[in-house]
């Protein structure tokens, strides 16, 4: 019955719309409630640890340097003694994941390169907990666990690292500890990589070993700098908002998938965008006690994260951080000059924020991994010239699915205003010209949970 129902044709009329008619043809304008966070998700919330989180960030800031240049054999100084310890700290969680939870370390040499004078062994920490449900599904969430100071070379100084990224690396920290006792439908994967500041070496690998294996990964989230909501400087400061940048246009697009767009429009409409909409959605809300800031562009001017490596392999992705920087505690050798302290130094955290960002990820990435999938194969007919629009898609694997949802907005409003339960079913026509619009597709399961939507491409 489930196969032949999604095979169903289903064709709503523009009067019924209009009319408003009740039924299983009305389109019903999209609740832009945010969801309230299941009683599991609240329970997360409650785990994540303030002091946890500062405990995770004086030992990284303990090792001195955590440059990728330095040393690598030191029990007690150097970049190879904080990836021993954060390796043994997610072994220690998953010893209490029941085995659902492995860790590993993911090295490789890389050759003399940009801020690399010689070939260089680069270590990632990787802990993957896999999903119970569709674990090929998976979402990923990082930090860097290298530092640096004012001049990039300079492997030997103290570099304390305690924002960038002492404190995202607390965050992938907490969130595999407190997820490892549970069992998401969908694979997580936290992992703190290296070689960030001389170049995304690190999660560059991490990428590509995904790429090369087929991992279907929907969702990325780097937090790269996620310290504080205060900067420090006398300026007026919003601790309950990150940042979440997340780009429109993908960064893989082809020429020819530029064509199309230019054409047709989208740019408000790439796999990313439709992330930040979800993360705003489930994240944004009084039990974290954050608001999502989400940033339409790739990353701030001048800057990079991680979440670029993951973007040129064509996966959804995007850069939570604090909401104001001070720079004179990021890239400084630790001095004072004129009265003022430069450095990264961990007088300048506040864990309280950083528990708060911890809970947005959680939020995320939860909603992500007992969500279906986020639909797949989406397209609108372009075969003919006419006022109503079809819509196809793939069918979702997931047991416990419903059905799915089409979205649609004026092409003038940023997020989805109007949307319709379809059922079980994988083409749909509307009366409404694609012409007008821009639509959405997104899976929903029999507990009402929701994926991001997927925005369809021309078929022919």
């Amino acid at each position: 019955m489930a196969k032949s129902t999604r095979r169903t044709f289903l064709t709503v009329s523009a009067a019924t719309i209009a009319a408003g008619v009740s039924g299983p043809g009305e389109a019903l304008a999209a609740d832009r409630r945010k969801p309230s966070p299941t009683p599991e998700l609240r329970a997360i919330f409650r785990e994540i640890d303030p002091k946890r989180i500062e405990a995770t960030i004086r030992k990284l800031v303990s090792f001195g340097t955590r440059h990728t240049l330095s040393v690598q054999d030191d029990p007690n100084r150097g970049i190879g003694a904080a990836r021993d310890w954060i390796f043994a700290e997610l072994q220690r969680y998953a010893a209490a994941s029941g085995g659902r939870m492995t860790v590993e370390l993911q090295s490789f040499i890389q050759p003399v390169a940009s801020r690399i004078p010689v070939p260089t062994r680069i270590t990632n920490v990787v802990a993957t907990l896999r999903g119970s449900v569709t674990p090929a599904r998976t979402y990923v969430v990082t930090g860097h666990y290298d530092s640096r100071v004012t001049d990039v070379m300079n492997a030997t100084s103290d570099a304390p690292g305690a924002d960038d990224d002492g404190s995202g690396v607390a965050v992938v920290l907490e969130l595999a500890r407190v997820l490892a006792t549970r069992s998401p439908e969908a694979t997580i994967v936290f992992a703190a990589v290296a070689g960030e500041e001389q170049g995304l070496y690190g999660s560059d690998h991490l990428a590509q070993s995904f790429k090369d294996a087929g991992t279907d990964i929907q969702g990325m989230f780097s937090n790269d700098i996620v310290g504080t909501g205060d900067a420090h400087d006398g300026t007026p400061n919003d601790p309950h908002t990150v940042r979440l940048f997340v780009e429109g246009v993908p960064t893989s697009e082809t020429p020819a998938q530029a064509t199309i767009r230019q054409s047709v429009g989208g740019e408000n409409d790439g796999p990313s965008r439709q992330l930040g909409r979800f993360v705003d959605d489930v994240a944004s809300n009084p039990q974290t006690g954050m608001h999502v800031r989400q940033i339409w562009r790739r990353d701030r001017y001048l800057r990079g994260s991680d979440h670029i490596s993951f973007l040129l392999r064509g996966y959804p992705a995007g850069r939570f951080t604090e909401p104001r920087e001070n720079f004179n505690h990021e890239h400084q050798d630790v001095r004072v000059e004129n009265g003022v302290q430069f450095g990264d130094l961990i007088a300048f955290c506040d864990f309280a924020y950083i528990a708060r960002v911890a809970r947005v990820n959680a939020a995320a990435l939860w909603g992500l991994a007992q969500a279906p999938g986020t639909p797949k194969g989406v397209v609108i007919d372009t075969t003919q010239l006419t006022n109503q629009t079809t819509l196809r898609w793939t069918a979702n694997p997931e047991p416990d699915l419903a059905g799915y949802e089409v979205l649609w907005r004026e092409t003038t409003a940023p997020d989805w205003t109007n949307s319709r339960f379809v059922g079980d079913v994988t083409t749909y026509t509307i009366d409404l010209s694609k012409d007008n619009v821009l639509f959405g597709v997104r899976s929903v399961d029999q507990a009402g949970n929701r994926s991001p939507a997927a925005a369809p491409q021309p078929s022919s």
